[in-house]
């Protein structure tokens, strides 16, 4: 029971058909913290991976029935994200690098050296770990965030009811993403889904689009036209960037919300409505009320339950996770193979400044995918992409002269207070990284999760 209490360091899949080697490897592992499972097949590797959940793989090149080239492909597919590393002896070297050309981290070569096995390791697990199966109504968000889980967990609960919900968070965090999950977990999940962005028209326009017109109403309407309230009758009506629509707009909705009806414009009579809202905005709701732009009694009528979606850079465990998504999903809509990224290339993408957050990520891989001519996209190819947020965490030698405290701070909470994994990013050497530490006056153990 007492190693269940110790720090966890992550789950390793052993893969290997030489029961000698996968006791060694097993021991050598589990004596520096790691949960592992051993196991003597590929076949059965692919058994086990939901059931026991790894953070990485380590497997044997050369297997009968299937080999490791095998199982990473397989991998890949049912756990983006995962990272694996394949076992070589000196004879098949060349196959080892066609494996890290199509997805595989890195190579430990017969006999393995304890210092390599680890050093490769602690690398890999730093951007591995794959996606949990969730449930259906939950699939599309792709996190192991804590923070994140516990505002799922949120959206699962409020979802059970009709209050209204108000997202909050930057550009590009997935807004409507979150909209999207909490419908498909309501009773409404049978009914339509519609979103409309309040920023994106003019006032008329909007007005007629949300509420309908009738024939004649204005110039131009030759027929009437149901609005966005009635397309959503017994679902849910996303109002994206809520904080941008107009005053006169705000009253209307207001009487909507009140009365559960809707007057289409020119109408004389109302429409009674069953849709629930969902509100989403990157702005301050209450600084805009205290400049007498947003409505009192309308905020406090769309937020019955508020929601605030972190940041990418708050999140940064799930880049790995996400470009591994985003990868697949480029590759299956363009019938094209599947491209990875270098480990240099996903470190500086976890490292890099994200302003435009989950979204400037997809538009990032979907323009490395495009542009890389080879099956592994480069470093290089990245740095080029990223432009100015290229470095967020610069080498330590480079920004000596400007990083103080925060730098260290920051790079820890990246690593969970893993002091190996934050001194190669900064480019130093553990010991030093120890004396700076010192220095500044940092505990690790205060950065590791509880």
């Amino acid at each position: 029971m007492a190693a269940k209490q110790t720090q966890y360091r992550g789950r390793i899949l052993l893969v290997d058909d030489d029961p000698g080697l996968l006791r060694l490897l097993s021991i050598r592992l589990r004596a520096e913290g790691f949960e592992v499972e051993a196991v003597e097949s590929a076949h059965k590797a692919l058994a086990t991976v939901n059931q026991f959940g790894p953070d990485l793989v380590i497997t044997d090149l050369r297997m009968d029935k299937m080999d490791g080239i095998g199982l990473l492909k397989e991998l890949q597919t049912r756990s983006p994200g995962l990272r694996v590393v394949i076992i070589t002896a000196h004879g098949t070297i060349p196959d080892a690098v066609t494996a890290t050309q199509q997805g595989a981290f890195g190579f430990l070569t017969k006999p393995i050296d304890k210092d390599e096995l680890m050093t490769l390791v602690e690398r890999a697990l730093q951007f591995s770990g794959s996606v949990d199966i969730e449930e259906d109504w939950s699939s599309e968000i792709i996190t192991r965030n804590q923070m994140m889980k516990e505002i799922m967990q949120q959206a699962k609960m409020v979802a059970a009811t009709d209050a209204r919900v108000l997202i909050t968070g930057e550009s590009g965090t997935g807004k409507e993403l979150l909209a999207q999950a909490i419908h498909r977990a309501s009773d409404r999940k049978g009914k339509p889904f519609v979103a409309i962005n309040c920023s994106a028209m003019a006032e008329n326009l909007l007005e007629s689009e949300l509420f309908g017109h009738e024939k004649g109403a204005f110039t131009g309407a030759t027929r009437s036209h149901e609005g966005l309230f009635q397309a959503a009758e017994g679902g849910t009506l996303m109002l994206d960037e809520i904080g941008d629509m107009p005053m006169r707009l705000q009253v209307k909705l207001l009487r909507v919300l009140q009365e559960s009806q809707v007057r289409p414009v020119g109408s004389t009579s109302a429409k009674q409505i069953d849709v629930r809202v969902i509100s989403a905005t990157h702005r301050d709701l209450k600084d805009l009320m205290a400049q007498g732009r947003f409505r009192d009694d309308l905020y406090y009528r769309l937020n019955v339950v508020n929601i605030n979606l972190p940041t990418l850079d708050e999140r940064r465990e799930d880049i790995p996770l996400l470009v591994a998504h985003f990868l697949q999903l480029i590759s299956k809509e363009a019938g094209q193979e599947r491209k990875v990224y270098s480990p240099e290339a996903v470190e500086m993408l976890v490292t890099a400044e994200w302003p435009g957050n989950i979204r400037q990520l997809y538009n990032v891989v979907r323009q490395n995918v495009a542009l890389s001519r080879s099956p592994v996209i480069s470093g290089e190819l990245v740095r080029q992409s990223l432009g100015e947020h290229a470095g967020k965490l610069a080498s330590f030698s480079d920004a000596r002269d400007e990083f103080t405290r925060n730098y260290l701070s920051q790079i820890l909470q990246i690593t969970m207070g893993n002091v190996s994994q934050a001194a190669r990013l900064a480019k130093r050497n553990r010991t030093d990284f120890y004396k700076l530490l010192a220095r500044h006056d940092l505990n690790p153990d205060s950065f590791k999760s509880r």
